[in-house]
């Protein structure tokens, strides 16, 4: 497996350990948590931070305890709290975030049953005095009366310790909303409790309704949700919030919505909804409700206990308003750590309660689309990344993962804001880094480091262009030794001994500098391989270590452009006093042996075989010849859009078979009429001479010199023939001319 794909496998494995999570088939405690850190910073960034004034919290607090004593407070004095509220400041309703479980005792009632139990017999007098002190005296008998038939909700709290403190009960439990057989969905896990601490049962029998107080934190102890149902011994009792919600509506009954009904009914349908009236609450699998905190401590008016019932509270702070009463006091231990402050009273949060569910503002945290959407979006960000991010450069990369994550971001908050929706997004965020960081860091470790070693072996040879285009796809190339069809270029600048001897070290070491910069830019701008420089020469190949398709047209274009820029150098040369350049080249296609050789001291990625032998002869060519340029007949005909001149047909040193040489030109449109009659008339005389047909060759080629004085190749066929007139070859000679110099 290449690089490629392996970088590939392991952003799909990242991606499945999120999507395993999106489809909740294991969980992950930390994207959990960065879910509940992402939650609370939505939650403070939208919060609306108005007051409610529907609804007013009657404090306990310190204010109250100086001036009313320490709490519990008498039962009578709580009854004067209520009387003071209906009475003389005409609210709507009072709940109480407080637990009224135990009788109170006073020491006058302990001495009347004292007293009461030492009563003589058939004295029925005294006990009707007794029965009328202890009225009298029986606070918690005055708090009944102040409850009976006004609109007052108790609390009860439920407990769900395993240990034997968990399973105390204390008090009467109020009618319970549902019973088990009436409630049942699909996954729904309610809140269970194992104990419970209630009012007393006369109490509990006077008030409208009871609602449970507690709040459930999350793992990190936040509170964000409240049950609204909380389920005990079978039975499912309504959290405070929601029974003073049915109070204001008018509403006797819930009603739960489900998601799906099946042929079976409600057993294999997944709850969303409680229905109160036309309002509806989005609750979870367990039936719990966010709480729509409006903003920190204080979005709801607060007014002290103790100017309630000295009546010194402005009245129409309160009248017509909904009451929840509950302690702030530090000391009584009902300020809960939230999202939005860390000591905020537990009563607020019943009061956020109340307004969400009268105002429509709970988010829906829990639909059976959202499970599906999650990994939708899971999959196809994390397949994109997966596939994309091993093929871009790090700026795209980035670019890339950036967009996805606005684009995460934005889609999520446009269905919190637009939807009301809780639409997960830890999972999709962190995967989306993850992958990001994951891929620049393979890149940087691995593939950084597979190109300095690219760099190592390749870079005096190939353009950086090449290294990088390696290292992006290591599978194109290979060290090993192979057979291969390539292109070979040799080129030698022209009488360098003589060039040498007339220069100082420092002008042959500077123009040697320039002139072989020059010629190594215009190879790698060709795609070609410096194999070596060896003194004035030197040896490239194309087609290796890439595979290129057009690696003839690349090497023979090159050596075009060479021959250009000599031109331009030696212009640049003779300002300077230093000597004219002119450089042979020759090129020559084939199958030759590539690869790193070498010993194992030192190794080199080369060319070698007969075919590379055959380049460096047909560079030793082009000084007889008189051209700067040879190319072979495989060359030429990979490269049928340039005009050729036919040289010869040799057998140079050491090869016995004969190859076919032959000058490049140009662009056939580039040769005028003029060189194209040439060419006719050079072509037959070529032929005449291969014929053996002596004087008409010579008259021809003779003819062409002095139409081209320049041109030795004419001279050099008139001196063969001449040769060959007194040594004639045998009669089937095919023309070859076989050169025993190198």
């Amino acid at each position: 497996m290449n690089r490629h794909w392996l970088r590939v496998l392991l952003s799909l494995i990242i991606l499945s350990f999120f999507l395993v999570h999106a489809l909740k088939q294991h969980e992950w405690g930390l994207i959990n948590r960065i879910e509940s850190v992402a939650y609370d910073i939505r939650l403070l960034l939208t919060m609306p931070g108005t007051r409610d004034d529907r609804i007013v919290i009657v404090e306990i607090d310190e204010k109250s305890l100086a001036a009313e004593g320490r709490w519990p407070w008498p039962r009578d004095r709580v009854a004067r709290l209520v009387d003071r509220l209906f009475d003389h400041y005409d609210v709507k309703l009072v709940a109480f975030d407080v637990v009224f479980a135990e009788p109170e005792e006073t020491s006058a009632l302990a001495l009347l049953d004292e007293l009461e139990s030492e009563r003589p017999a058939g004295d029925n007098g005294l006990a009707e005095r007794y029965r009328q002190l202890r009225s009298r005296y029986d606070r918690d008998r005055v708090l009944v009366e102040a409850v009976d038939g006004r609109n007052v909700i108790l609390g009860v709290f439920f407990f769900k310790d395993t240990g034997p403190a968990g399973n105390h009960t204390a008090g009467a439990l109020p009618t319970p909303l549902f019973r088990r057989g009436s409630f049942t969905g699909r996954n729904v896990r309610f809140v269970s409790a194992s104990g419970y601490a209630s009012n007393l049962a006369e109490l509990q029998s006077k008030a409208f309704a009871t609602g449970h107080l507690v709040a459930v934190p999350d793992v990190d102890a936040l509170i964000r949700r409240v049950p609204m149902l909380y389920e005990y011994d079978g039975a499912f009792y309504e959290s405070l919030s929601l029974a003073v919600t049915r109070n204001v509506l008018g509403v006797e009954s819930v009603a739960p919505v489900y998601s799906q009904e099946s042929p079976a009914g409600r057993s294999d349908a997944e709850i969303e909804w409680l229905e109160v009236g036309d309002r509806y609450v989005p609750v979870d699998a367990h039936v719990t409700a966010l709480v729509p905190f409006r903003g920190a401590r204080g979005s709801f008016p607060y007014v002290s206990a103790t100017d309630v019932i000295s009546g010194s509270a402005p009245r129409d702070a309160l009248v017509g308003r909904i009451i929840l009463v509950g302690a702030t006091a530090a000391g009584l231990l009902d300020l809960r750590a939230t999202p939005v402050q860390a000591n905020f009273p537990g009563v607020e949060v019943h009061a956020n309660m109340v307004a969400g569910i009268l105002d429509g503002t709970i988010k829906e945290n829990h639909a059976d689309y959202t499970l599906g959407a999650e990994a939708l979006l899971v999959l196809a960000c994390g397949l994109l990344m997966a596939l994309a991010l091993p093929v871009l450069s790090p700026v795209w990369a980035g670019a890339i993962s950036l967009a996805l994550l606005i684009g995460v971001l934005v889609l999520n908050m446009a269905l919190w804001h637009f939807a009301n929706l809780v639409f997960p997004l830890a999972a999709s965020v962190l995967m989306i880094i993850t992958l990001f960081l994951f891929n620049m860091w393979y890149a940087y470790f691995f593939e950084a480091r597979g190109k300095r070693r690219l760099a190592g072996l390749f870079g005096e040879y190939v353009p950086p262009e090449l290294v990088e285009e390696m290292s992006q796809n290591p599978d194109s190339f290979t060290l090993e030794s192979q057979n291969r069809e390539l292109t070979v270029l040799f080129s030698d600048v022209r009488d360098f001994t003589t060039i040498s001897e007339g220069l100082s070290a420092a002008d042959l070491s500077g123009l040697m500098n320039e002139y072989l910069s020059a010629m190594t830019r215009v190879i790698y701008d060709r795609r070609g391989t410096v194999d070596k420089y060896i003194g004035d020469a030197i040896m490239a190949f194309w087609g290796a270590p890439l595979h290129d398709e057009d690696h003839a047209r690349n090497a023979l274009f090159a050596a075009l452009e060479m021959l250009s820029e000599v031109r331009a150098l030696s212009k640049r040369f003779g300002e300077r006093g230093w000597p004219e350049l002119h450089i042979g080249i020759g090129v020559n296609t084939g199958e030759m042996n590539v690869g790193n050789m070498g010993s194992r001291y030192r190794r080199a990625y080369t060319v070698m075989g007969d075919e590379v032998n055959l380049g460096s002869r047909l560079e030793g060519l082009t000084k007889s010849y008189g051209v700067s340029i040879i190319v072979s007949r495989p060359t030429r005909d990979a490269v049928p859009e340039l005009a050729y001149r036919e040289l010869d047909r040799v057998r140079v040193k050491g090869r016995e078979k004969p190859v076919d040489i032959y000058e490049p030109l140009g662009p056939h449109d580039a040769v005028d009429a003029a060189e194209r009659d040439e060419l006719e008339l050079y072509r037959e005389a070529l032929r005449l001479y291969r014929a053996q047909n002596w004087e008409l060759a010579e008259l021809q080629f003779v003819n062409l010199a002095k139409r081209s004085p320049q041109r030795t190749l004419y001279e050099l066929y008139i001196a063969r023939i001449g040769h060959f007139r007194a040594r004639p070859p045998h009669a089937e000679w095919d023309g070859v001319y076989t050169h025993l110099e190198k």
